[in-house]
């Protein structure tokens, strides 16, 4: 390709960073030209994320977001939420394409912002003025190719989402949902704390968050917009788990009693059938972690219970890596899509075994 699209990535030390790097520097039709950061300055690539050594001569500058996109027709924010918001609204008239990895821009409703995101969103109009796309290409594909700014979704929020979409698309999804969903370390993000760190981690289970994760609003939103009853709930408990990547969710839905497998089996092939990355498993086997750790892939698959009065349970699981469906991966798939790429460029490679 001989005009390559100039992308910039703001907010480069990270982990999510390092993952969006791991891609870019191999995609055909992308050329990185710069990465901004708040530490490391000065220090190349390869000495940050040690496994991008050799790979590129870049290093991490310290820039304001007017000077950082100078140039880029992307503009790519791995940065927290709160932070990014006040970068997005200096670089939004720059004419750069925007994909934002932070939460800050995923809800269309200000005060599930301020509830779960502990302030008040400093441009709330952008939120419900659809500035920002929805970058979950299994629900918003053609929005997503029309799109300028993509806000990508959250680790859990695309876990369990897609564990219970067929569901919601085919009108089988209200009331509550009970969702228990296990993480890795790599979450909570490139410096250590104490709930992070590999002694207290690595043989530990923990909850955090119980009920009141800031995913949950996202979840909704985004399964509504699927097609789920208005009054739809969700009771989240994420859980610490002693693995650094992956994510893995159950979750508990009551359907109408007259629901068979059949049905539901068609629903899950209907939804996904056609969909690049995600896995339907069956046959005796569910979805396991080391089936896509390290790849943008999902594993999705549900046990349908007995009858109990005028319900039945199903019981949905899904498993990706946090780091790249759930995060960097998911954000060039959008990526691919807004810019009219085979959506599965840089990012069609399966995961390590085992």
């Amino acid at each position: 390709m001989a005009n390559k699209v100039k992308a910039v990535l703001i907010g480069g030390t990270g982990y999510g960073g390092a993952e969006i790097l791991r891609r870019l520097l191999f995609h055909p039709n992308v050329e990185v030209i710069r990465i901004t950061s708040v530490d490391n300055i000065g220090k190349k690539v390869g000495d940050v994320h040690l496994n991008l050594a050799g790979l590129s001569d870049l290093t991490f500058q310290q820039l304001a977001p007017s000077e950082a996109v100078a140039g880029a027709d992307v503009t790519f924010l791995a940065m927290p939420h709160k932070t990014t918001a006040q970068v997005v609204m200096e670089i939004l008239s720059s004419g750069t394409r925007i994909v934002d990895l932070s939460g800050d821009f995923r809800l269309r409703d200000p005060a599930a912002y301020a509830k779960y995101y502990g302030v008040p969103h400093p441009a709330p109009q952008h939120l419900t003025d659809g500035t920002f796309v929805y970058g979950m290409p299994e629900l918003n594909r053609e929005a997503i190719r029309k799109a300028r700014y993509v806000a990508s979704p959250g680790c859990f929020a695309t876990t369990i989402a897609l564990g219970v979409m067929p569901l919601a698309k085919g009108g089988k999804l209200s009331g509550a949902i009970h969702t228990v969903a296990a993480t890795g370390s790599s979450g909570s993000g490139a410096n250590p704390q104490i709930t992070t760190h590999h002694p207290l981690r690595a043989s530990n289970l923990r909850t955090y968050k119980p009920l009141e994760h800031q995913h949950i609003p996202e979840i909704l939103q985004t399964l509504r917009n699927a097609g789920a009853a208005q009054d739809l709930s969700l009771e989240f408990v994420p859980v610490s788990a002693p693995l650094p990547r992956g994510i893995f969710a159950t979750s508990f839905v009551d359907v109408p009693a007259s629901t068979t497998q059949e049905e539901l089996d068609a629903l899950w092939k209907q939804t996904y059938g056609k969909e690049p990355f995600i896995r339907i498993i069956g046959g005796g086997r569910q979805p396991e972690v080391v089936g896509v750790s390290g790849s943008n892939y999902v594993e999705v698959g549900f046990t349908l219970g007995p009858v109990t009065g005028d319900t039945r349970r199903v019981v949905c699981f899904s498993t990706l890596d946090n780091l790249v469906k759930g995060g960097a991966g998911q954000a060039i798939q959008s990526f691919n899509v807004m810019m009219g790429f085979d959506e599965r460029t840089t990012l069609a490679e399966p995961g390590l075994w085992p």
